[in-house]
């Protein structure tokens, strides 16, 4: 009898426990990244490569084109990660932007004006004027700093390969100083603010493209997780506990060089021994098969949010990452032709999204 009456004690213990364990309640915040695939307006800047992208270029871009491109991409913004919290993401990492105003522009559009973004942007030195951003919800991030840091690389750099090794086709082009053979690529973007009063480190990174091949172009991307490396290293120096998420379109697989061996990035959190450790939830998704992005028919992960290890501790006492997608609604997918699957992107009749599918992590936070 009294063994019934413990067990019936240890039953009634648990369901309180389930239904405390149910009410608890979390601040939660989506951050997102896209590339936006050539935000470009119709206005000639000398300074930079755009001539493809005005009114009778390469691509006839139009005033009508430019206006369905920012609505297009409002509507994605809008609802990346909705499918886990019903409110726009909190912080938005672009890449391929032409400039300040496209920016503006974008934030004006009726799907994003309630969110009330605010922009971190600086024109960076590649030639054909793309650069890198992070849009914010005002009403729950700060920024506090904020820099470009400019990847310097050469052409000297680049792996010899052979022919059919180099000859791999890009959209992304890369720029080259014939004088000092300096390659002009993007700027990483840091930027540090209070998120609902929590310190965050964000960088923004896209990272030289594919131009001339994998192989050849592998140590300028190299380069680049090793400044990414650098720069979380620095932050940890200030303080040893810095909540870092490093994000962006790598031109990389989660498996690349860059990103396993140059940035350090593990496949699990039980491999994070240090606070600058970085964990890479887009590496499992890659292993099973997932994509944001495809050439030849063959589809690969990209587009990655990483955290540092203080993201990923158990307690939600202070934000914690949560969980990853890739956000690749019906509505982003090519449904018919050679590029069935594939992201619906533009096309010299159809103004279409982007050649890359969005990334989304959860931070979440458990109310007092």
């Amino acid at each position: 009898m009294k063994i019934r009456n413990l067990i019936a004690l240890f039953i009634v213990v648990f369901a309180i426990s389930g239904v405390h364990a149910q009410a608890k309640k979390y601040n939660i915040h989506t951050v997102a990244f896209y590339n936006f695939e050539n935000l470009f307006d119709t206005i000639n800047d000398p300074k930079i490569i755009d001539e493809e992208w005005l009114p009778g270029g390469a691509q006839n871009w139009t005033s009508k084109k430019y206006h369905q491109k920012l609505e297009n991409l409002a509507h994605v913004l809008s609802e990346i990660g909705t499918s886990g919290n019903p409110n726009a993401p909190t912080l938005i990492g672009g890449a391929e932007i032409e400039n300040r105003g496209v920016l503006e522009d974008l934030i004006k559009q009726p799907k994003m004006l309630a969110n009330d973004y605010g922009i971190v942007h600086f024109d960076s030195p590649d030639k054909r004027g793309i650069d890198v951003a992070l849009l914010y919800q005002k009403k729950h991030f700060k920024p506090t700093s904020y820099i470009n840091i400019p990847l310097i690389i050469y052409k000297k750099q680049e792996a010899k390969v052979t022919k059919k090794e180099k000859d791999e086709e890009t959209d992304d082009k890369v720029a080259e100083d014939n004088t000092s053979e300096r390659v002009f690529t993007r700027d990483q973007l840091l930027v540090t603010g209070f998120l609902d009063g929590e310190e965050v480190n964000i960088i923004v990174n896209h990272w030289p493209s594919r131009a001339g091949g994998e192989k050849k172009s592998s140590p300028f991307r190299e380069a680049a997780g090793a400044l990414n490396r650098k720069i979380i290293d620095s932050l940890v120096k200030i303080n040893p506990n810095a909540k870092i998420i490093t994000m962006g379109d790598l031109n990389d697989g989660s498996y690349n060089r860059s990103v396993k061996v140059a940035l350090g990035a593990k496949l699990k959190k039980t491999e994070l021994k240090a606070p600058g450790d970085i964990y890479n939830p887009f590496e499992q998704m890659a292993k099973e098969g997932n994509a944001t992005l495809f050439y030849r028919d063959a589809g690969d992960i990209f587009d990655q949010i990483m955290v540092s290890e203080p993201l990923t501790r158990s307690d939600y006492t202070s934000f914690r990452y949560w969980k990853a997608g890739i956000w690749n609604p019906p509505y982003l997918i090519q449904t018919t032709g050679q590029y069935k699957g594939y992201p619906l992107r533009h096309s010299m009749n159809d103004v279409g999204f982007s050649d890359h599918f969005p990334v989304y992590i959860y931070l979440i936070k458990q109310m007092n």
